[in-house]
């Protein structure tokens, strides 16, 4: 027959000595979160980016079958969609520099940069979801007709403007 009560005390023991171990074993450093915040910035804003260019590429290749003469016109969703990953470059740069230079860093600073990096990355790949998909939309309709040029441009500066939004709270958020 099993005696629970040494079973028990067997557990509790094993378990005691791995929370010990454990606990001198987990280093947590601020430098691997704010790392992989800068790296999140920079990957997420380039995914959206190319996303966005992508897809609105497809949009110009009809849009130059039916008429040539719209090309340059058509190239505005695949500008925009560029911009988004110059969002992620800056928002890099800038707490990529600040982090070198931190002598000490305090878990908070960490996650902060952390925070920071998501917040301009997931943002700008929203946005650059949103601007691959309008821009397709919106330069086949385009080719079919002029009327609808200006409602193409006001929805891709909305789309535009959710990785805008993200890049600001990312500056904010590191300074």
């Amino acid at each position: 027959m099993v005696d629970l009560y040494k079973w028990s005390k067997l557990v509790d023991d094993i378990f005691n000595k791995l929370l010990i171990k454990r606990s001198f074993l987990v280093v947590q450093t601020p430098y691997f979160f704010a790392y992989i915040g800068i790296a999140s910035a920079l990957v997420f804003a380039n995914l959206g980016s190319s996303y966005g260019i992508a897809k609105s590429s497809v949009g110009i290749s009809s849009l130059a079958v039916i008429d040539k003469s719209k090309i340059f016109q058509g190239l505005i969703p695949i500008i925009m969609a560029g911009i988004l990953g110059i969002y992620g470059v800056i928002i890099a740069v800038i707490a990529g520099s600040q982090v070198k230079q931190a002598a000490n860093m305090t878990e908070q600073d960490g996650y902060k940069y952390l925070g920071a990096g998501l917040a301009c990355g997931l943002s700008s790949l929203a946005a650059g979801l949103a601007i691959g998909v309008a821009g397709d939309a919106g330069v086949r309709a385009y080719a079919q007709t002029d009327d609808i040029f200006v409602g193409m441009i006001l929805i891709l500066i909305f789309a535009e403007a959710v990785g805008l939004y993200g890049l600001i709270v990312s500056i904010i958020m590191i300074f």
